[in-house]
């Protein structure tokens, strides 16, 4: 207990204190998948049945001078885990997910930070859905201690679209344990998210719940979130931040998802962050250790700090968001918001059409 105090009050500290920001790690699922895990596994299980094959994947993220390592835990929650016959061993699986970063941070002779990572339910909260807040509550209070108790030094609410269900997985992190937590939002294209709800207003519900770092993840490349962050600070000023973007939008080339953000994008990015006063950088999905340690070195390129890319008065105007909201929504806005069935219809783009360059 006191070395783990000890580490809390270092992350803490690192975040207020150090002129650069702390380095998270990229990608697990795409390099699991790369490595021959077909996404209808689950990759959670893996703790236990595949154990050195997570640990590789760790090890090379701590190489490439992660500082905080994420557990790969995503989906270990009961209703995730249900889908593979797996709901008895969410305690299994998360202890398992803390025990394998320490156990590679230990043999790499590093000091890293293990983030306990908690992922969506997987299912629609109410009222767009079944399960209720109090539900939703329980399923993470089950988590988030499994991560604790192994030894995690903070909780990493990850890729979460809907706001209300964020809302309770932070509860449930302060009600069974005292460790830092981030709380971190996905955004669609339009900068909204998947329910609707802006930048501005995910930040200002955040701040009030007294997370430690307000989260923005997944999503598409460095430039949305970096344009996201910039709404984010204005609407919480004296928050704290990570950012951990995808590398850009996934197209589909020759049957494969593809990612096309380079390493060196990611490198030119983490300054661009570290400009913007974001506390924590890092990689989502299509990142891989080469994203990472670019950004390390950029990172490092600048043992000072970096000069505030814009002052608090050159931030953009707040709009009013009952102004914003004027336009009228969508049919299917409406039709999610009055409970009724919604269908839609994904396509893939013209062959040769690479989207990421529209942007």
């Amino acid at each position: 207990e006191a070395n783990r105090s000890m580490t809390e009050i270092k992350f803490k500290q690192y975040l207020v204190n150090s002129p650069i920001p702390l380095l998270g790690d990229g990608a697990m699922g795409t390099l699991l998948n790369s490595k021959g895990t077909s996404f209808e596994q689950c990759f959670d299980a893996l703790n236990l049945t595949h154990p050195a094959a997570v640990a590789e994947i760790h090890r090379a993220y701590i190489e490439a001078g992660a500082q905080v390592i994420q557990t790969n835990t995503f989906g270990a929650n009961r209703y995730k885990l249900a889908e593979h016959g797996l709901q008895d061993q969410v305690s299994e699986i998360n202890r398992a997910g803390v025990d394998l970063v320490r156990r590679v941070a230990s043999a790499a002779y590093k000091e890293v930070f293990i983030a306990g990572d908690v992922g969506p339910l997987g299912v629609r909260m109410a009222p767009f859905g079944r399960v209720q807040p109090e539900q939703a509550r329980a399923a993470f209070a089950e988590q988030i201690p499994a991560l604790a108790e192994a030894g995690a030094d903070l909780i990493i609410a990850e890729t979460f679209a809907d706001l209300n269900e964020l809302v309770e997985a932070v509860a449930a992190a302060r009600q069974v344990c005292t460790l830092p937590v981030i709380a971190s939002m996905t955004f669609t294209r339009d900068d909204r998210t998947l329910l609707g709800e802006s930048p501005l207003r995910a930040a200002r519900v955040l701040d009030q719940t007294g997370v430690d770092l307000i989260g923005i993840n997944c999503s598409g490349g460095p430039a949305q979130l970096f344009r996201i962050l910039r709404l984010m600070r204005q609407a919480a000023p004296t928050a704290l931040f990570s950012v951990m973007p995808n590398a850009g939008w996934p197209e589909q080339v020759g049957g494969r998802v593809m990612y096309p953000a380079n390493a060196d994008y990611f490198g030119d990015y983490a300054l661009a962050f570290c400009e913007l006063g974001a506390s924590l950088v890092g990689g989502c999905c299509g990142t891989t250790p080469q994203h990472i340690h670019a950004m390390r070195i950029a990172l490092d390129r600048q043992p000072q700090g970096c000069s505030p890319l814009l002052s608090e008065a050159a931030l953009p105007v707040e709009v009013d968001e009952r102004e914003a909201s004027a336009e009228p929504p969508t049919l299917f806005a409406q039709k999610l918001a009055s409970g009724k069935f919604a269908v839609s219809v994904e396509m893939d783009p013209p062959r040769g059409l690479s989207t990421h360059k529209l942007l």
